[in-house]
């Protein structure tokens, strides 16, 4: 049963429920960009996110990748583990894109030979600065084995997604996961979604996510639409 909220975030809303060790992950139609700077709504984003999050969610776990995910409640209604989440925000890169192309003398679209994994400290105040293994265990978020756990995670996820996506005609540059601990195991948390993810159209090169909001490109919740009629097209049924 649902019961007060435990945290509302940038585009989900965390409830508590009668289990301690179980959450509700409610998927909201809020849009934020540049660090909650630029802010809109677009209809059914919610649903859709947490249509494809579910799917990929049950996806990893059948590649024996532990998630935080048990079940859906509702449409956009996400029953989660409750985990201790770790404030790192892991990015596997395969085509450059976005940030590293301004931070860095890379070109757009230079595909990686191996897939770069980027690690930045989940923090608004500070701007979600660059960090690297040291830094997480100077702070204390992380030990170097969590980390080179983490790694090791990321790079099978990125490898599992690539494939899978390429099949249904995307591209994927890069994307955005979280990771938690839960009964001394580290578990993807979270979603895995258009807003947290870079996916290009294989055959026009066009965004399917969230730099439409960002950069003014057209028509979010009609990508999103598409995205998920690729990914989970039994809901349009």
């Amino acid at each position: 049963m649902k019961k007060e909220m435990l945290y509302s975030g940038k585009a989900k809303t965390i409830y508590k429920t009668d289990d301690p060790e179980k959450l509700i992950s409610e998927f909201r139609d809020s849009l934020t960009a540049f660090d909650g700077k630029k802010k809109s709504e677009a209809a059914n984003k919610g649903y859709f996110n947490a249509q494809i999050s579910k799917k990929l969610f049950e996806m990893l776990e059948e590649e024996g990748i532990p998630t935080h995910y048990l079940g859906m409640l509702s449409e956009n209604e996400m029953l989660v583990r409750a985990v201790d989440i770790i404030p790192i925000e892991v990015i596997p890169r395969n085509i450059a894109a976005g940030s590293i192309t301004r931070k860095y003398p890379i070109e757009e679209g230079t595909v990686f030979k191996i897939p770069v994994i980027v690690l930045d400290y989940k923090s608004d105040e500070y701007g979600d600065p660059m960090m690297n293994e040291d830094i997480a265990v100077a702070m204390g978020i992380a030990t170097y084995e969590e980390t080179a756990q983490i790694r090791a995670m990321a790079l099978k996820v990125n490898e599992i997604l690539v494939k899978y996506l390429d099949e249904k005609g995307f591209l994927l540059p890069d994307f955005k996961l979280e990771f938690g601990r839960v009964d001394d195991r580290i578990v993807v948390a979270d979603e895995i979604s258009c807003d947290t993810c870079r996916l290009w159209d294989k055959s026009t090169g066009q965004s399917m996510d969230k730099d439409i909001f960002r950069f003014d490109k057209g028509d979010l919740s009609r990508a999103y639409e598409e995205v998920a009629r690729r990914i989970v097209p039994e809901i349009f049924e």
